[in-house]
């Protein structure tokens, strides 16, 4: 039975760990070529050799997305090998928190070329071929941040707000050639980011269970639940869904107060 990605090429920027690799995984599951578009070569490698050896057509590319020659260089060897992208999921990411007055030039300028900059660079990439195609699938991995505010992570939402609007004005461009430009926005989910932080108080498990309880599930959002979101909007199965976000966060923003 085929996947509901057979064949398809799908390209993941930041697929080295977190829910860029949980992409990876799930889109191969369903039949899906994988391009592995990672900045870090170790965890890039690893990931696409684990996929070849699961019978999974993958191939590494080294990948900075803050830079625009990076991205293109990423697109045309997906394109020498594979012969054509149907998929990209712009993942790449970094946090960049301060309260604003704090905030170097420095790291203004570090969160944008990622987080805005970087997504706008690989969809720039993939996009003529999608276009000499006339199919297509962009999905960008945004935030709640995108569109609601913690105290003391600026300049974050800034570029997450930015990208909802790339992402809509890209879908509504592009849209009559056949190409979907579409977001998921994700809540606090359980990857290494998140233990990480947990694990810089004295007890860990306490603060997990602090954020958990945040949550109207009682739980946080695993890497997965992010990625079959991704599997379905880069599918067949979404003809219709343009220009749109997918919140994924438990009902966390829709809660008023306890």
């Amino acid at each position: 039975m085929a996947g509901r990605l057979q064949d398809k090429v799908a390209v993941i920027t930041g697929a080295g760990r977190g829910i860029g690799e949980a992409t990876a995984r799930a889109m191969a599951a369903e039949g899906a070529v994988i391009v592995v578009a990672e900045k870090d070569a170790a965890s890039g490698k690893i990931v696409a050799a684990s996929l070849v050896e699961s019978g999974v057509r993958a191939l590494f590319v080294e990948t900075d997305v803050a830079d625009s020659r990076s991205c293109e260089a990423m697109a045309e060897q997906a394109l020498a090998t594979f012969g054509r992208i149907d998929v990209l999921v712009a993942n790449a990411g970094i946090n960049v928190f301060h309260e604003p007055l704090e905030t170097t030039e420095e790291e203004w300028r570090r969160c944008f070329a990622v987080d805005l900059d970087g997504v706008w660079y690989s969809a720039r990439a993939v996009l003529p071929a999608m276009r000499a195609q006339k199919q297509g699938s962009v999905v960008a991995i945004a935030s709640c941040h995108s569109f609601a505010i913690i105290p003391s992570t600026f300049p974050y939402p800034v570029a997450k707000h930015g990208l909802l609007g790339l992402v809509r004005s890209l879908g509504i461009q592009y849209a009559a050639e056949g190409i979907r430009v579409n977001a998921i926005a994700p809540g606090y989910i359980e990857t290494q980011i998140a233990v990480d932080y947990w694990n810089t108080f004295p007890d860990p498990q306490a603060e997990r269970q602090r954020t958990y309880d945040l949550h109207p599930p009682r739980r946080i959002g695993r890497p997965e639940e992010v990625a079959m979101t991704a599997v379905f909007l880069g599918s067949d199965e979404a003809p219709f869904i343009n220009a749109a976000c997918i919140v994924i966060d438990g009902g966390r923003s829709v809660l008023y107060h306890e």
